[in-house]
């Protein structure tokens, strides 16, 4: 089984109460100055140049030369802002502040949002260094009275658990083990997995994901784990499992592969969010299905130009290899739709257009609902976790026309791809109520305040916070 950090989030937080203190972290936002401060404060910081800049720390002496206080800047930033709001710079303290338990103070201190941020800038994967940090003292935050501890434990820990995932090298997570992963999650929730592998996949009608999968000697599989009452608003993730992606037959350059571990991100926000949702235990029948292979190289390699037959019936032409996730999604989400759910959502790290029309930290999303299509980027907005609509542009459904079957995988010029691939994902689904599917990196290509360089779940929390507004409603 894949291994998770060392430490819980529990290690870098304890739950407060009105009558308990730690060392004040002043959040200030460009010209503010608490009137807590003493005159010797306010000329410590004047002397340290301290505005309220954004990201801009300072440590205030207290007796014995111990730090008494921290003043941290905000700069202008405001909730709307496209970057998130500034609370997400704490962030930055959990890695920069010396050992100790600190509060949050002033207007923006008590903010379960600060909280949040604090835990996912704790975060650091260590598994594969000798002499491994994890065990060394830290500094730790205490939630106060008021902020909903249990969520923001809950969402540090998700997204921990997602960035695991996505870090682990291919050599240690292949499609056994994010099933292990899967497992692990589910034994911590009371959710029920069932998993159709190897061969099994093509006497259960599941083609695709055994075609691709099938020149690995690691066994292609569709995890299929379900939570909830059975007559509660069907909530179905799914997610892009592809625990290496060599681009089969149409082979990527080596400086393609470097990070292709993270070709199973989808899943791992899949996963991440499904953390979320029954560690919050929104009322919902939540089901993930994640179709998981190793799109490798052999004698077994399914090949440009065969065709293969769908879940669904129709046939694909392959156009090309290295447009595998969607053939595996598609198997899933016409397992998915047969149920109707209320809302189905997709995540893969699908398509290198996305990326250069967006860039890294920016993933897209394609739905036909307009409820959707409003609300998600508000809820984006709100808690920082950014993504942008993008079109479903039934005119370019052409293009995945073929000459021999009844459609092709990939339109063979340079244009539109994610647009063209939303839009093959969009032909396997018919039932669901509510259809998004998430184009994202899955990785930060470097460290900032809400995290390392390395694999994220992007979307998760948005997805989340959309969620939790829905059902509150």
């Amino acid at each position: 089984m894949v291994e998770t950090t060392a430490w819980s989030a529990r290690d870098i937080f304890e739950v407060g109460t009105a009558s308990e203190a730690g060392i004040p972290v002043w959040l200030l936002k460009a010209g503010d100055v608490p009137v807590a401060f003493s005159a010797a404060q306010r000329a410590w910081l004047e002397a340290q140049t301290f505005t309220g800049a954004a990201k801009k720390q300072v440590s205030i002496p207290g007796e014995g030369g111990a730090v008494g206080a921290v003043a941290f800047g905000l700069g202008n930033g405001n909730a709307g802002d496209p970057s998130g709001p500034s609370e997400l710079l704490t962030g930055q303290l959990a890695q920069s502040l010396p050992p100790a338990t600190y509060a949050l103070a002033g207007a923006y201190g008590a903010s379960e949002l600060a909280a949040i941020a604090w835990g996912l800038g704790a975060y650091r994967f260590h598994r594969y260094r000798s002499g491994s940090d994890s065990a060394a003292p830290r500094a730790r935050l205490r939630i106060p009275a008021g902020v909903n501890a249990a969520a923001v434990i809950n969402t540090t820990e998700a997204v921990w658990y997602g960035r695991d995932l996505i870090n682990t090298p291919a050599s240690d997570m292949g499609p056994q083990e994010l099933e292990d992963a899967t497992r692990h999650l589910a034994a911590r929730h009371g959710a029920h997995v069932s998993v159709i592998a190897g061969d099994d996949l093509l006497r259960q009608n599941f083609p695709m994901i055994h075609a691709v999968g099938r020149a690995s000697p690691r066994p292609p599989r569709l995890i299929d784990m379900t939570w909830g009452p059975a007559d509660a608003p069907k909530i179905t993730l799914v997610g892009k499992g592809i625990t290496f992606d060599s681009g089969g037959l149409d082979i990527k350059p080596a400086s393609g592969m470097l990070i292709m571990k993270k070709d199973m991100g989808g899943a791992a926000t899949a996963l991440t969010l499904a953390h979320m949702i029954m560690g919050q235990k929104l009322n919902c029948r939540l089901r993930v299905l994640i179709p998981s292979a190793e799109n490798s190289i052999s004698g077994d390699a399914f090949r440009p130009g065969d065709i293969l037959k769908s879940r669904a019936g129709w046939s694909v032409e392959i156009g090309n290899t290295d447009a595998e996730g969607r053939l595996v999604l598609a198997d899933a989400l016409a397992l998915a739709d047969e149920e109707s759910p209320d809302n189905l959502f997709v995540f893969a790290t699908l398509t290198g257009a996305a990326r250069s029309a967006l860039g890294p930290d920016l993933p897209a999303f394609f739905t036909d609902c307009e409820t959707l299509g409003a609300n998600l980027p508000v809820s984006a907005a709100a808690v920082g976790d950014p993504l942008w609509r993008m079109p479903l542009w039934e005119g370019y459904k052409r293009h995945l026309d073929s000459d021999i079957a009844d459609m092709n995988n990939v339109w063979d010029t340079p244009f539109a791809g994610a647009i063209t691939a939303a839009l093959f994902l969009r032909r396997f689904v018919s039932n669901a109520r509510r259809f998004a599917h998430f184009d994202l990196y899955g990785w930060r290509s470097s460290s900032r305040p809400l995290g390392p360089k390395g694999g994220e779940p992007q979307t998760a929390r948005a997805v989340m916070d959309y969620l939790k507004r829905e059902f509150a409603a």
